[in-house]
């Protein structure tokens, strides 16, 4: 395993990919760092370590950790890749409902191009819209934020006149849309899915700080509880189990077995081989969880300003019953994931078109009828495995809570032992390897794994010429660039 990264550096067009995508991904994490004029972090990440040490702050955490640390630090990044995120799955869904997008999709490289070019201005028109909402919960942080207090924490904004208004909803919109533009080039002449890459580079970034708070667990001053050297033990043994099994069911998949007949054209036979479907045990992947998530966020806060605005108790009391670590929020997040798992599978999963693929192609599944019966058996199948998916998504998502109030362990360190970023960092990290090694195999080299080469191996690189080598002669301005900017932030962190 360790020799095939020495590998992917003996291979001209694979190196130059994965510089490439490094030197992206550091313009991305300065976007991350660099604050909005006008506006003072210090109280905000002082209030998110106020309410994470006492178990709150769901909302600010969750959309800190998809825009890497940059909301709490008021970047010019502090929308992350959200809104674009959010724009896709719109036009994902809508295709499945509405039949010019359907027709759209099914017309190739236009169909898609126009499509793609649709979500860019949907994503635009989001990033005003929550960059609005975001500078003027900024500016009354009290009205958004439950228990921040301004003469606990002080002011978030400094210069709260219209022109700040204006200038840092167009910032944090251009931020967006250049998160947007250099996810498309990762993708497009790099490695991997380039916004689910800066998604999993922004959930790592807190990996340090966790690592020091974990150290700071077991090496307390005197006269504060420590861990123990079995506690550690322990908790390193889940982080394996709860990887191992996060790769497990993401990589598992049910072979459906396909025959197909056999075609006699003149003196040649064609067809007779057998074949298989794969039918993925978690098909959504990890939509459901962030779904869920998202839709949870809102009634709370609702309720609760409504509460406090009219001046009745009896919904603020109903509103603390969604909070995070009652009883009632699991189980109104459980239901909500095992719904929106079927919902999602409903969407994209077509057993019908499958089934007429099949029977158009001479294939069909030995003791199954072609048509309608294989649809039936094929929907049947998807059913039971979307169950055994969602009970392993709501399991997931809720052991760091798990370790939150029951053993005491940090926000910032339980997020790493499951929940939304362990699923997307697992499975993006898994897509990337698959493109590396076919990267590997393809130059006669031995992939990560000698034994057992990992299945589901994406194949989509083959015959693609789009990584030469000659490509990535004109980005060496690119390269100067980053490490101008590299220098220069080594310098000022020294000199501060």
């Amino acid at each position: 395993m360790l020799s095939a990264f020495t590998n992917c550096l003996k291979i001209p067009d694979l190196r130059a990919r994965i510089f490439y995508v490094l030197a992206l991904l550091f313009i991305a994490r300065v976007g991350a760092n660099i604050p909005l004029p006008g506006l003072d972090s210090g109280p905000l990440q002082d209030y998110f370590e106020a309410t994470t040490a006492s178990g709150g702050g769901s909302i600010v955490g969750l959309y800190n950790m998809f825009t890497g640390g940059a909301l709490l630090k008021g970047a010019v990044c502090a929308l992350g890749v959200m809104p674009y995120i959010s724009a896709s799955i719109i036009f994902q869904l809508m295709t499945a409902v509405v039949p010019s997008l359907s027709r759209l999709q099914q017309e190739g490289d236009v169909g898609r191009q126009k499509l793609t070019q649709y979500t860019r201005y949907a994503t635009l028109g989001l990033c005003l819209v929550q960059g609005i909402m975001l500078i003027g919960a900024l500016t009354n942080p009290g009205k958004i934020f439950p228990g921040y207090d301004l003469n606990l924490y002080g002011p978030i904004v400094i210069s709260g006149n219209l022109s700040f208004f204006i200038h840092s909803t167009v910032i944090l919109a251009a931020g967006t849309m250049l998160l947007m533009w250099l996810g498309e080039q990762i993708t497009k002449s790099g490695l991997g899915n380039g916004i689910s890459i800066l998604i999993t580079v922004g959930i790592l970034s807190d990996l340090p700080g966790a690592a020091a708070a974990t150290y700071r667990m077991f090496f307390a001053p005197i006269g504060v509880d420590r861990l123990e050297a079995h506690e550690g033990v322990l908790m390193l043994g889940l982080l394996f189990a709860v990887t191992a099994g996060i790769v497990a069911v993401t990589q598992a998949q049910r072979k459906i077995p396909v025959q197909y007949a056999k075609r006699v054209v003149g003196r040649k036979v064609f067809g007779g081989q057998s074949s298989f479907i794969p039918l993925k045990v978690n098909y959504s992947g990890v939509m459901p969880v962030i779904f869920a998530s998202a839709i949870l966020m809102f009634p709370q806060q609702i309720l609760s300003q409504l509460g406090a605005v009219l001046d009745l108790q009896f919904l603020s009391d109903f509103s603390a019953i969604f909070v995070r670590g009652t009883v009632t929020y699991y189980a109104v997040f459980g239901t909500m994931i095992l719904f929106f798992s079927y919902f999602w599978v409903s969407v994209m999963f077509k057993p019908i078109q499958m089934a007429e693929d099949l029977k158009k192609s001479g294939g069909y599944i030995p003791g199954i009828r072609p048509g309608e019966p294989t649809a039936r058996f094929l929907d049947f199948t998807m059913t039971r495995l979307t169950l055994a998916g969602a009970i392993f998504l709501t399991a997931v998502a809720i052991f760091p809570d798990v370790l939150l109030y029951s053993l005491d362990v940090p926000m910032r360190i339980a997020i790493f032992f499951g929940g939304t970023g362990m699923l997307i960092t697992v499975g993006v990290l898994l897509d990337t390897m698959r493109q590396i090694e076919t990267f590997l195999l393809q130059r006669h080299y031995d992939g990560f794994l000698k034994k057992g080469r990992m299945r589901g191996r994406s194949t989509g690189l083959v015959g693609n010429t789009l990584a030469e080598a000659t490509e990535f002669k004109n980005v060496g301005a690119l390269y100067m660039a980053v490490g101008i900017i590299f220098i220069v932030g080594i310098g000022a962190w020294l000199l501060r």
